[in-house]
């Protein structure tokens, strides 16, 4: 058996942190998509009126434009597969244990945007609270507008890190904290 040396094993380490990051945030996405799609495809269990089917595709089109293509692909997506990058080469005890949470922003970020992490966090579980109050047809309008954005956001999530990992211009931040060693 061969016995990997120091860097090596920081090498095989550091790739394990990023997949580990990566997994969880996909695991959380398609646990949302997952429960989501159960409520939404009930929308269609009701006899849905003209007015309805208005909501649905203003629902659906706002929120893979808003969530999908404005929250996840230019903004979230890229900075996320730049921290899962950074992680790879970059791995720490706390980064490894709690590496979807590093690649989600969650902590060791700017504090410029660790605040709008956590005020946007905030804010969605304030949004799925009053969303979980509204009774069918219009629950099941809105989360399907949720279900195009996260689908969307997964999928650009996905796309941004084989770019990052095999791509040949890949230049987003992982806007780590000042004073953070950067890995190229």
């Amino acid at each position: 058996m061969c016995a990997l040396n120091q860097s090596q094993e920081y090498i095989v380490l550091g790739n394990v942190a990023a997949i580990w990051g990566l997994s969880g945030i996909c695991l959380i996405l398609g646990s949302a998509i997952y429960r989501l799609s159960g409520i939404a495809l009930e929308t269609f269990s009701v006899s849905l009126l003209w007015y309805h089917w208005v909501a649905l595709v203003v629902s659906v089109l706002f929120m893979g434009f808003a969530e999908g293509y404005r929250g996840f692909q230019q903004a979230w997506s890229p900075r996320v597969a730049a921290r899962v990058l950074f992680l790879s080469g970059n791995v720490s005890p706390l980064r490894f244990l709690l590496a979807p949470l590093f690649c989600m922003g969650f902590f060791a970020i700017k504090r410029r945007r660790m605040i709008v992490t956590y005020c946007l966090t905030g804010g969605i579980i304030c949004m799925v609270l009053l969303v979980h109050q509204l009774s069918q047809p219009w629950r099941g309008i809105i989360d399907l507008g949720v279900v195009t954005g996260l689908i969307w956001g997964m999928a650009s999530l996905l796309v941004f890190v084989w770019q990052a990992f095999f791509g040949q211009d890949f230049n987003h931040s992982p806007e780590m904290p000042d004073g953070a060693v950067e890995a190229s």
